[in-house]
């Protein structure tokens, strides 16, 4: 075994430590005082604090050398302190302290010292002996959350590395050399400018405050800190957020948090003022005469009660159904879904899963039997090779994103398919742009290169798989011609794509909505699982199949049962057994019809048949597609229940309104898109008359005549384990860290990594699919020309109802219409016209941004803003398979407008 000696004392070292990492391992990471370096970069070796004296046997004169950048060796002698190593680190802040103001070395308290102010109280460096010159620099340009003040600079590079090794994004850099050297942010010193995307890894790297940002986070004293995890997307960030006098104040990255590693986006460091907003619902409220009229919670919940009973007893079960949330916990969506079958006594339950990944769902479990990510996003330095089909990351998963971003300027191969060129396709190897809509077909040219050119993993498939001769002969069989004609993309770049991953040895495919959100979603899902089991690329490190889940708890959602065909588990309740195991639990009988989905409910209203309809946290007139139909169905109830944050487009026709509590005011559980179970805790009381949206639940269940208690998040984790076979092991306690992902044995251990060793069917079942064009471009290109396709923005999150109630709206304000400069020329706009959008089903307004990163034919926008109503556009076609609206091919034609 290699060891060292650290302060005359025998240490091991791991192959390819340096010393600071041993002896941090060894003794903590206070042992030996840095400056220039943070664990999550690149060793540096700038400031020279770590140093540290290094001898090759016992008793002879060391040299110093930096301990961050220098390996570990065999039979070194190390000193961590001493008369010399003093002297020399008060030499180096003394020349460090040289241009740093005097003001900022006033008595402060501990935790408002930044890490200099404390490298220079703990050496009891006051002054300095060395001139004084002015620091050239100034100011960053005002900007909604950062702030850059040059004079506590003190060139540490630690924030242009954190820039450029985190997030990829190059903003920051050094200009001159010498005393003249200073930080710039692009030419104008203006972040935005520059391409800076405000997450903040800057800010929270700087060992001065020279970057700091409007919440002081790094200087704030609190009067409490809480460790939870980030409500937007399903990438799960862990946070610190920091509370003072019951107020949200700041939030920064965990820097050892597994999944985002001291990193986050900006929103989840920035977009929480929606929290204290004074738009926030703060009393439930109940129509009557037309108008909406605040009342008591006790009101609001027998008026909920009675009305339920009355519409039960008139028009039966089925007349009444509900729709969960992905923004909140399992806990609460487990206990919506047992409310349905339990109380009310159907299966009418779905989720916002039905309108982006129910098709991933569907589909992974036709070819692998479970529906979720294969692997986890801590092993895309594995990958040689990353498909990035149909997704945004870097603006729609940023975290993930500025991973996958970071593994390719490193050298790892990329493909992007995607109609749009996003910010990943300048880093890619290839950028494929199919025709939206034409994914089955590009899937099919894809395979078809990969069994021609030998990239078929002959063992895998005959010892895992079935049905690959079929699949095989069928895809061999399409027309090369047509399917490049349908796609738009050429077979030699087709050819080039499938090179690239059929040569990798560990290839990790990531997926988003614009596979899902398609006419063949679900079957251009299967398509991309037989083409990963093809080519062996699963059940290994580095390789799988991963959606990139869009809200924050989408998976945790269905996986509690937030779904109309199964129950929580993904157990059929149809079969007794499994029912027999429910009622148990639930102490009743479990309905067997199968529910409604979502436009189903729509549906059913229209229909006569569905008479109330509880919503939790869904604003379904922004989201959903076709909204001049929903207005209209959900005008059709006898009884509408929308539990909300603020007063939403879909509040508007409720006959009773809810206020709930924030993600950032009650504890539970979320499950990211890697199946991490992590633990929510509440940072601070909910407001005053807001409920979280669990003891809601159980307030209604319990006037119904169920006897479910209070709201409890952990004992109802406890249920749910008894429940949830893949949450066997899952306990409130043992989430603390990094959480678990599922599935979890029941002596907690758990899974990175599924089918490992055989497919839960238990073999893989190869699926086929001809390309079928939408009903949508059948029916209607001839009349509208065009094809929109939208997705989200960085800035913003799906109906902005929280983003848009944040300084985030500063740096936003408003969506845009991408056009191709051949298209403009033709319809004779120019960046900034005013255009009409007009479908068959609706008609709205957008300024144009005249843009390349579409092809001519294709237009692109995001629907954050209300005002555009851009839902009013899209169609009522749904996934043949699981229903999922196709909001990424819809026909339209311009008009200036």
């Amino acid at each position: 075994m290699s060891q060292l000696t650290i302060n005359g004392t025998a240490y091991s070292f791991e192959p390819g430590e340096t010393l600071y990492e041993c002896v941090s391992r060894h003794l903590g990471g206070n042992e030996i005082p840095v400056l220039c370096h943070d664990p999550a970069l690149e060793p540096f070796g700038a400031c020279r604090i770590c140093l540290v004296e290094v001898a090759r046997s016992k008793g002879e004169a060391g040299r110093l050398m930096a301990s961050c950048h220098t390996p570990a060796a065999d039979g070194l002698h190390i000193s961590t302190h001493g008369e010399r190593l003093s002297r020399v680190r008060k030499g180096i802040l003394e020349l460090l302290l040289s241009n740093y103001p005097q003001d900022k070395l006033e008595p402060a308290a501990d935790e408002n010292l930044s890490l200099f102010q404390k490298r220079l109280r703990e050496y009891g460096i006051t002054d300095s002996r060395y001139p004084r010159e002015q620091e050239p620099g100034k100011p960053a340009q005002p900007h909604p959350y950062l702030r850059f003040d040059p004079a506590e600079c003190i060139h540490c590079y630690r924030c242009i590395r954190a820039c450029d090794e985190v997030q990829g994004q190059f903003v920051l850099s050094m200009a001159n050399r010498g005393i003249k050297s200073h930080i710039i942010q692009g030419l104008a010193g203006d972040f935005g400018e520059a391409g800076c995307v405000s997450c903040g890894r800057c800010v929270q790297t700087c060992p001065t405050n020279a970057l700091s940002d409007r919440y002081c986070a790094k200087t704030l004293r609190a009067d409490n800190t809480v460790q939870t995890v980030c409500t937007y997307c399903g990438v799960g960030c862990n946070l610190e957020v920091k509370v003072k006098q019951d107020r949200v104040s700041a939030i920064s990255a965990i820097e050892d948090a597994e999944v985002n590693r001291g990193h986050t986006c900006l929103k989840g460091r920035y977009a929480f003022e929606y929290v204290h907003h004074p738009d926030r619902l703060t009393s439930p409220m109940i129509r009557r005469d037309g108008e909406l009229v605040e009342v008591s919670w006790d009101e609001a919940l027998d008026y909920i009660a009675q009305r339920f009973d009355a519409i039960k007893h008139e028009h039966g079960s089925d007349a009444i159904a509900a729709i969960s949330s992905a923004r909140c916990t399992n806990e609460e969506n487990y206990l919506m879904q047992k409310f349905m079958r339990a109380v009310i006594g159907n299966n009418n339950i779905d989720g916002c899963a039905r309108v982006c990944h129910s098709p991933t769902a569907f589909g992974m479990q036709q070819v692998y039997g479970t529906g979720a990510a294969t692997n986890s996003i801590g092993e895309i330095p594995l990958a040689d090779c990353l498909l990035i089909f149909g997704a945004n990351p870097t603006e729609a998963h940023p975290v993930t994103g500025a991973r996958l971003k970071q593994a390719a300027i490193q050298g790892t191969d990329l493909i992007i398919v995607d109609p749009r060129r996003s910010e990943l396709s300048k880093y890619a190897a290839c950028h494929l742009q199919p025709r939206p809509g034409s994914n089955v077909a590009l899937l099919n040219m894809l395979c078809r290169y990969l069994i021609e050119l030998g990239y078929v993993d002959q063992a895998f498939v005959a010892g895992r798989t079935e049905g690959f001769e079929e699949f095989s002969a069928k895809v061999m069989a399409q027309d090369l011609d047509q399917l490049e004609k349908t796609t738009g993309v050429s077979r030699e770049d087709a050819r080039h794509a499938a090179e690239i991953y059929g040569r990798s040895r560990r290839a990790m495919a990531f997926h988003g909505l614009g596979i899902t959100e398609h006419y063949q979603g679900s079957r251009a899902i299967m398509m991309l699982a037989s083409m990963i089991m093809m080519t062996g690329n699963i059940g290994r490190p580095g390789t799988g199949m991963n959606p990139l889940r869009g809200q924050n708890n989408v998976q945790g959602a269905v996986d509690m049962g937030v779904q109309p065909d199964f129950g929580a588990g993904y157990l059929d309740y149809k079969q007794p057994e499994i029912r027999a195991q429910f009622e148990k639990v639930y102490g009743t009988e479990i309905p067997t019809q199968t529910g409604l989905k979502i436009p189903q409910m729509f549906g059913a209203a229209r229909d006569g048949k569905l008479k109330a309809l509880w919503i939790m946290g869904e604003d379904v007139l922004q989201i959903d597609p076709n909204s001049c139909e929903v207005k209209y169905s959900l005008s059709l109830l006898d009884l509408l229940i929308v539990q909300e944050l603020f007063m939403t487009e879909t509040c508007s026709m409720a006959d009773v309104i809810l206020p709930a509590s924030s993600s950032l005011e009650k504890s539970g559980t979320f499950t990211n898109g890697e199946r991490r179970i992590q633990k929510l805790n509440a940072a601070i009381e909910p407001l005053r008359g807001t409920r979280p949206d669990g003891e809601i639940v159980c307030n209604v269940m319990e006037r119904m005549g169920y006897p479910q208690g209070d709201y409890d998040p952990a004992e109802l984790l406890k249920e749910i384990s008894q429940v949830v076979p893949f949450f066997a092991g899952v306990t409130w306690e043992n989430l603390d860290g990094n959480g678990k992902q599922w599935p979890v044995a029941v002596d907690g251990a758990d899974t990175k990594i599924l089918h490992q060793k055989q497919f839960k069917l238990p073999k893989g079942r190869f699926r086929f699919f001809e390309f079928q064009e939408t009903p949508e471009l059948l029916d209607h290109s001839a009349e509208f020309p065009y094809i929109l396709t939208t997705s989200r923005r960085l800035e913003h999150y799906n109906c902005g109802s929280m983003t848009r109630r944040t300084p985030n709206l500063e740096l936003v304000d408003h969506d845009v219409l991408l056009v191709n400069s051949a298209d403009a020329a033709r319809e004779g706009f120019t960046d900034g016209s005013r255009v009409e959008i007009q479908s068959s089903n609706g008609v709205t307004h957008l300024n144009v941004q005249v843009s390349d990163e579409v092809k001519p034919g294709v237009l692109f926008t995001t629907f954050h803003f209300p005002e555009i109503a851009i839902n009013h556009l899209t169609s009522g076609i749904f996934d043949q398979e699981s229903m999922t609206p196709e909001y990424k091919v819809v026909a339209v034609r311009l008009a200036a407008g």
